[in-house]
């Protein structure tokens, strides 16, 4: 089990500990469970280091955890940090510089530079964050040309896995998701936008992401709305699909964390219709059985809770009540979840047992402190 690991791993864990310790005030678990996560060397390499994997990620968890005791490590950590994220803004910059297509690991939430911003914007390194900014707009403002046909600047030159692609992805693909997709790049800049932080081209870059988003609002074959996953070149060249699977509501790929992206970026922009598609697909999602069905665990990745969470952060901005209606049904599809024991590992916030309960927690707790660890998530 990799200690430095926030998705899968001891970091997560760790993380859950924190909040805990910062609610309740007894630190004994969450001293031991940072213990455990610097039991080790922790990767500072750019090529291997991001907000789920090594520095970043104990960094992530020693900010929410506030604790003076970690003030020393979390400095070290913090600059350890920023390196990392001013060699991945070199290593794009030339990408782009040559006009290829980037790899999703360059800017995606789990992996890239997305994620580095979300650290960023918590820790408010406001200097070093305006870079990583001025790069995501230009991700999403500037296009690029894959086998002669004009793609968005974040068009993926790999397959999903994230290798160089074959067959049907020999052209690369393009992804929709928060954690891996333009929904994340999208998500980064609103939040940041709400928080005060502006650079050139911000505004078009959310126009045109929303713009994205609402064209790509398909109809299913069961009537309602939502979003491809991915699409390799050809898909993406006929445009929407009328009468395709509903797909499943998953934070990392699925309806809930697009609308809730679509959702932060029509609030900054006050654009009204697209708020309102991003509520309208995020509360059909919550209640179309055939999209419900495929939900088959209780993780934070793609199952229960991160379908909960993302709900419950949508209605908390919502101008539709519903929304809010849907939350008790979801809640009591994680309980049934947890008590048939649905988790898929023992360790992390995205895939194990630490992310269920710190959403639990979140959400039973009458007034949480505001702790913002779901920026992670780019909920919040």
């Amino acid at each position: 089990m990799n200690h430095d690991d926030l998705g899968g791993g001891l970091a997560g864990n760790a993380l859950y500990e924190m909040v805990i310790a910062r609610e309740r005030g007894d630190w004994t678990a969450a001293h031991a469970a940072a213990k455990a996560t610097g039991s080790r060397p922790v990767s500072a390499h750019p090529a291997h280091a991001n907000l789920y994997r090594g520095a970043p990620a104990v960094a992530y968890v020693l900010h929410i955890a506030g604790h003076p005791a970690y003030t020393r490590s979390l400095a070290e950590l913090d600059a350890e940090t920023v390196a990392i994220v001013a060699d991945r803004l070199d290593a794009a910059h030339r990408r782009m510089g040559g006009g290829r297509p980037p790899r999703l690991r360059e800017y995606d939430l789990i992996s890239g530079l997305t994620g580095l911003g979300a650290y960023l914007l918590r820790r408010d390194r406001g200097n070093v964050l305006e870079r990583v900014l001025r790069y995501l707009v230009r991700l999403l403002t500037e296009p690029l040309t894959v086998d002669g046909h004009q793609v968005p600047g974040w068009w993926a030159a790999t397959e999903p896995r994230d290798v160089v692609g074959a067959g049907r992805f020999a052209h690369g693909h393009a992804n929709f998701g928060i954690a891996h997709g333009m929904a994340g790049p999208l998500a980064l800049l609103a939040l940041a936008r709400r928080a005060g932080h502006a650079v050139d081209g911000l505004d078009d870059a959310l126009a045109g992401g929303i713009t994205h988003l609402t064209a790509w609002a398909q109809p299913s074959s069961n009537g309602s709305i939502g979003w491809p996953e991915l699409l390799p070149l050809d898909a993406y060249r006929k445009g929407p699909e009328p009468g395709a699977a509903p797909g499943r509501p998953s934070w990392c790929y699925g309806t809930p964390g697009i609308a809730r992206a679509l959702q932060l970026a029509a609030l900054v922009l006050h654009d009204d219709t697209a708020r309102g598609l991003a509520e309208h697909t995020a509360f059909q999602a919550v209640t179309d059985s055939r999209q419900i069905r495929q939900i088959t665990d209780a993780s934070v990745c793609h199952g229960w809770a991160g379908l909960l969470l993302s709900t419950d952060r949508t209605a908390s901005d919502a101008a539709r009540p519903d929304l809010t209606g849907a939350l008790p049904a979801l809640r009591a599809g994680l309980e049934s979840a947890m008590a048939r024991n649905e988790t898929t590992e023992d360790a992390g916030l995205l895939t194990g047992n630490a992310g269920v309960r710190l959403t639990q927690h979140t959400l039973s707790t009458p007034r949480p402190l505001d702790l913002g660890w779901e920026t992670c998530l780019l909920l919040n």
